[in-house]
């Protein structure tokens, strides 16, 4: 039976891993006896991790990049398979959001959304994914969000770039089942990381009221989505309240849904 015990000695490769959910995944994978490879922009934090995991008699390796850079996902191979290391865990988990109007939103910070959400995935998917299909063994996991199940106003692209992941995961799940690899969506809500601010939503308005809810620690999300990986489940919304959520938007008008939405998360001028 499937479990987290299949990670032990496997290369796993985290993407994002210098905050939030990307630090805790790590955490949990190398608990499981995984060795990791971890990757991000801020060098300190990534070379901390490294150093309390190595203490705990885990192999780990780090490759600095910027994955808003078109050639990064290839540097990040090259570093690795290059290096001889065989990525049977791929951990796209690098994220970036931004909270406000989208006519008067940073055009970069759009950008770069869609780059990091959406086409690093991708490519780091599209570089890891064969030798996955040809070993028939191998896990990847997409940090998807439950923003992933309805259009949000003043989110607009991060949902979109989410509903993205969640469809390519579930589609590349099906592709490659048949050779031994496992996909999963993992869909969390409001989780204790930076994102809130760094996508600029702890702002006096309806999203710092929304930001301010009781969330979810980090440890749990990425037990919980470790878990799912390792069982063979395609998506993991991994609390109740994500789970009712999206349940209640199949049977909702989407004008209904964004009018609410819109009302909830406009700015306050």
């Amino acid at each position: 039976m499937a479990s987290l015990g299949d990670f032990k000695g496997k290369w796993a490769l985290v993407t994002g891993a210098s905050a939030g959910i990307g630090v805790a995944l790590a955490r949990e994978l190398a608990r499981n006896g995984a060795k990791l490879i971890l990757t991000a922009r801020r060098k300190e934090r990534l070379e901390a991790l490294a150093a309390e995991l190595s203490a705990q008699g885990t192999e780990v390796r780090i490759v600095l990049a910027d994955l808003t850079r078109p050639e990064a996902p290839q540097a990040i191979y090259d570093a690795t398979v290059g290096a001889g290391l065989a990525v049977d865990i791929l951990v796209n988990n690098a994220g970036l959001g931004q909270y406000g109007e989208f006519a008067a939103t940073d055009l970069e910070q759009e950008l770069s959304q869609v780059r990091v959400n959406c086409e690093a995935v991708v490519h780091l998917s599209r570089l890891f994914v064969p030798a996955m299909v040809e070993r028939r063994r191998g896990w990847v996991l997409v940090l998807s969000s439950v923003a992933s199940f309805q259009p949000i106003p003043f989110l607009s692209t991060y949902a979109a770039t989410k509903a993205f992941d969640r469809f390519f995961s579930l589609g590349l799940a099906a592709e490659v089942a048949p050779f031994g690899v496992h996909v999963t969506a993992l869909c969390p809500g409001p989780t204790e990381s930076e994102f809130f601010a760094v996508a600029g939503a702890d702002k006096a308005s309806g999203a710092a009221r929304m930001s301010n809810r009781k969330r979810q620690s980090a440890e749990e999300v990425a037990r919980l989505g470790l878990e799912a990986l390792a069982a063979g489940k395609r998506t993991i919304i991994p609390y109740f309240g994500g789970r009712a959520s999206a349940m209640a938007v199949r049977f909702l008008p989407v004008g209904l849904i964004t009018h609410f939405m819109a009302k909830m998360l406009r700015p306050v001028k």
